[in-house]
């Protein structure tokens, strides 16, 4: 039998799962964790992209995060999420527009936004996008 953990990713006013996963991947601030069950306690901040949790050998469910929180307790992983959609739900031209506004901000000279926040709006959507690719490449 294998050993699995809880995981619960939430977001603002909703949980977006829950359930048993024999591992997890996250995009942690200094670099991708993997974690298994039993993991030594942990707490991290998450950057944008995508948090992968693999239920068993044949399920694995990709979701996109905008950044938050994540804590590691031996039988339980927490994602406190700014923003979390399953990959599967992400609104493509949504992104791409929001790709194409940022890029457009970072390239006006007027200051009307700030670079640093037009380079956030980018990497997300950027990261949304990477998330479809990976889904799609999975074939689902």
């Amino acid at each position: 039998m294998t050993t699995t953990v809880h995981v619960d990713i939430v977001s603002v006013g909703r949980e977006v799962f829950s359930g048993l996963a024999e591992m997890v991947f996250a995009p942690a601030e200094l670099g991708e964790l993997g974690i298994a069950p039993r993991h030594a306690p942990l707490i991290t901040k998450l950057r944008p992209g995508e948090v992968r949790v693999k239920i068993n050998d044949k399920e694995t469910q990709p979701f996109y995060v905008s950044g938050g929180m994540l804590e590691v307790q031996p039988h339980v992983i927490t994602i406190l999420a700014d923003d979390a959609i399953r990959a599967k739900d992400i609104d493509e031209a949504a992104a791409l527009d929001a790709k194409k506004k940022a890029e457009e901000a970072l390239a006006d000279q007027t200051g009307t936004i700030s670079y640093s926040t037009a380079s956030a709006q980018l990497a997300e959507a950027m990261e949304q996008l990477k998330s479809l690719d990976r889904l799609r490449k999975l074939g689902k």
